[in-house]
């Protein structure tokens, strides 16, 4: 897979998309109340619905504060001393943006279109395939928010335009969950070879069969939701791992990538341009002790790809050359600690190396304004299949743990010459780190864990599955979720203002109440 390649078609794709659509579809086309949804291709909502769920659109700042200053942190791939990062000590997100935007933008963008582009294409052969692609994009867009927040409107959500409900209630997230499961398996059950090829689709536009590796998308999608099921429905979660055996990614040149060719707000990196455009990166975000104290310590030569100690006084924009991305050079922020003159406060850490910007911070080869989004990716289904094959004995563990060590070193290719790891580099460490079946769980989940860096609700969510890597919370005064990693977070306030007795009647049935210390259904101790 050329990269080069990817940005030419889909740059042409977004190019062609937005051009037609910037300005109508996303303020009437959608809308059948404005426009008939006969006069536009809804092909066009593909595009938008792709690019919201990634956050590269309006909405990225607002994504990114819940991503990565939430989810992100409290999984420790990310640290700061700012207030900002309210996940690296489980305190209450900023009064503007932070959780409930996530709550808000995600259900007026990326669930929005999603619906419409369902909707508008039910029923119509002539978009028999698109059809099954938007029920698998609505089911990935809601399982994000409901592995975020649990209990979330679901079966009337997304239906202001087309049913006039405008004050959803919430669905319980076992029903959500089986839900999900059924659209996403008949959807890539009735994906069809001989019939439409979408147009404005990002991710697999490139592909040499479209159809082909959606149905790869489709049953490894299936995998992941699957597989939340461990803890709480083990049954089914097996059976519909049983069902896609040898239909997942099987390469990364399976991988669901969506390019960002062009610098145009609707098209940016989602992370580049919610958390480095204001200058962040400089000033308040590094990339947590834990995660490269793992790294340095085995050996990873995912290290310099990743991790880089930018010049100091750099700001985004700034040539990063002078900066380092030695593994020797590399140090960690520890998790926990504020800016102030205080018992938590950086200074009073034994290790502080005297000036912020001595510590790592993500490597301008990942972490730029053209950098691809990784959405679904072949590591990640070996991981999940090595987890499934080591608790049921469907195939091999150590088989699937080889192949997602080695897919998540060398998927970085993709981001150009600065992140290609060697294969012989790559055998070295899984020759080091050959798979213990004694600690098998362990292992593949904390593999899960390094390969979904930039990828944190996916992080956050397996190892709330899991309990891995086994992680070490931290205290913090104030902290909403005293000396334990949260498990949800809370509710939109607005919300909770606007849609007050369906919030009420969903915060009833949440056991501890909406709080983000409760567990949700597939969570369950």
């Amino acid at each position: 897979m050329k990269l080069q390649s990817i940005y030419i078609v889909a740059g042409a794709l977004i190019a062609m998309t937005f051009a037609s659509c910037k300005k109508d579809l996303i303020k009437t086309n959608t809308d059948p109340n404005s426009v008939s949804v006969g006069v536009f291709d809804p092909n066009n909502i593909l595009t938008a619905t792709q690019l919201y769920y990634t956050g590269s659109t309006d909405n990225a700042i607002e994504v990114e504060e819940t991503e990565i200053q939430g989810a992100g942190c409290m999984i420790q791939h990310w640290a700061s001393t700012s207030g900002y990062y309210f996940g690296d000590k489980y305190t209450g997100p900023p009064t503007s943006g932070g959780w409930g935007s996530f709550f808000d933008h995600t259900y007026n963008s990326t669930i929005k279109y999603a619906v419409d582009l369902y909707t508008t294409t039910s029923g119509k052969p002539q978009y028999k395939n698109l059809h099954q692609i938007a029920r698998i994009m609505k089911a990935m867009a809601f399982e994000r928010i409901t592995d975020v927040y649990g209990d979330v409107p679901y079966f009337d959500a997304g239906k202001a335009y087309t049913k006039g409900i405008y004050f959803p209630k919430y669905d319980k997230q076992k029903d959500i969950y089986a839900d999900l499961l059924k659209e996403v398996e008949q959807a890539t059950d009735s994906l069809d070879e001989n019939a439409d090829k979408p147009q404005g689709d990002v991710f697999y536009s490139h592909a040499d069969d479209q159809i082909a590796s959606w149905k790869r998308f489709g049953n490894t999608l299936l995998l992941r939701m699957a597989m939340r099921l461990t803890k709480v429905d083990p049954n089914t979660a097996k059976a519909y791992v049983t069902k896609v055996q040898g239909k997942t990614m099987q390469s990364n040149d399976d991988n669901a990538i969506v390019p960002h060719g062009t610098n145009d707000p609707l098209t940016i990196n989602r992370i580049y341009r919610g958390i480095g455009e204001d200058g962040d990166i400089q000033l308040s975000g590094q990339i947590s002790k834990t995660f490269v104290d793992f790294l340095k310590e085995n050996g990873d030569p995912r290290l310099p790809v990743l991790s880089y100690v930018y010049p100091d006084g750099f700001t985004p924009g700034d040539d990063p050359s002078g900066g380092s991305s030695d593994p020797a050079d590399q140090n960690g922020l520890p998790n926990g600690y504020d800016g102030g003159n205080t018992a938590h406060g950086i200074l009073s850490y034994p290790g502080y190396l005297g000036n912020l910007n001595l510590y790592s911070r993500p490597s301008p080869v990942i972490f730029n304004a053209t950098a691809p989004t990784l959405v679904l990716t072949y590591a990640e289904s070996e991981f999940l299949l090595a987890d499934a094959a080591k608790r049921w004995g469907i195939g091999d563990a150590g088989d699937h743990y080889n192949n997602g060590v080695m897919a998540a070193m060398t998927q970085y290719a993709i981001f150009g010459d600065g992140g290609v790891v060697d294969e012989g580099d790559a055998q070295a460490y899984l020759d080091a780190h050959p798979y213990d079946d004694s600690r098998g769980l362990e292992m593949i989940n904390t593999q899960f864990w390094v390969c979904t860096f930039f990828n944190e609700y996916e992080a956050w969510a397996n190892y709330r599955r899991t309990g891995f890597p086994a992680l070490v919370p931290v205290t913090y005064t104030g902290s909403q979720s005293p000396g334990a990693i949260p498990r949800r977070m809370y509710y939109s306030q607005i919300d909770k203002q606007v849609n007050t007795a369906n919030y009420n009647a969903a915060v009833a049935g949440i056991p501890g109440g909406d709080k983000v210390t409760s567990r949700m259904w597939w969570d369950a101790q």
